[in-house]
């Protein structure tokens, strides 16, 4: 695990910025691909706005997302939408592996395990991804993956259909069986109302069901925090 503090959001977008770039040409150079899964949330939308600035060969990059609210596209809570604008008509990026959003979470789900399927890596059926992007929120959770959730599950994608505390359902995740492979995990968290649960994350008893994002452990690849000084105080 790698911890790396900064001071405010501004700050860690930048070095993120760097990071993504210098991560996708090193997978493109080996692999002649770059598989990232993208977040929601307001800390990534400042990587996205600032990587659209970026000079990359981005027919080499494909992105998929951790999870996603079926709802239209044009819905303020639909993330693919909000980044269409502020990264993809930028970038012209044509490789785009969305969730289905118009469909029914338990369709979306398994439409998006046969998209996953297409990018499979042996002996796997989904991607090793080179990078995926997590947020944390202030109850300890990341993607749809909400405390009482189950934790122990089996496939790579599931449709959220029940309410978890004030948290509207109807939404589709990936899981850790699939973030768990990737060979570069990165949690971008700000903000002082989340200090207390990340240092009950990083530092805390383990207690899966209450605290998701401690269920995000890499097989064989890299876990990195980068948080800002306000969520970090108490690390």
């Amino acid at each position: 695990m790698n911890i790396q503090k900064f001071r405010d959001s501004d700050e860690l977008s930048r070095a993120a910025t760097k990071n993504f770039i210098d991560l996708a040409n090193q997978a493109v150079a080996a692999r002649g691909r770059f598989l990232v899964s993208l977040s929601g949330g307001s800390t990534p939308m400042k990587l996205y706005e600032q990587i659209a600035n970026e000079t990359l060969d981005w027919s080499r990059a494909h992105f998929f997302w951790g999870d996603e609210r079926c709802v239209p596209v044009d819905d303020p809570g639909n993330t693919y939408g909000l980044m269409r604008e502020i990264l993809f008509d930028k970038i012209g990026a044509t490789n785009i592996h969305r969730i289905e959003s118009d469909l029914e979470p338990a369709q979306a789900a398994q439409a998006y395990a046969h998209t996953l399927s297409r990018f499979a890596d042996a002996p796997f059926g989904f991607p090793r991804f080179d990078l995926v992007l997590l947020g944390m929120g202030d109850d300890g959770h990341t993607a749809s993956l909400f405390p009482g959730s189950p934790v122990d599950i089996y496939t790579p994608t599931i449709a959220v259909t029940a309410h978890y505390q004030d948290r509207p359902a109807n939404r589709v995740s990936l899981t850790p069986r699939v973030f768990n492979q990737a060979r570069e995990i990165w949690f971008l968290v700000t903000g002082a109302g989340k200090a207390e649960t990340l240092r009950n994350v990083i530092k805390g008893e383990k207690n899966l069901e209450q605290l998701p994002a401690q269920r995000i452990q890499p097989v064989n690849g890299n876990l990195v925090w980068m948080i800002d000084e306000a969520a970090g105080k108490y690390l």
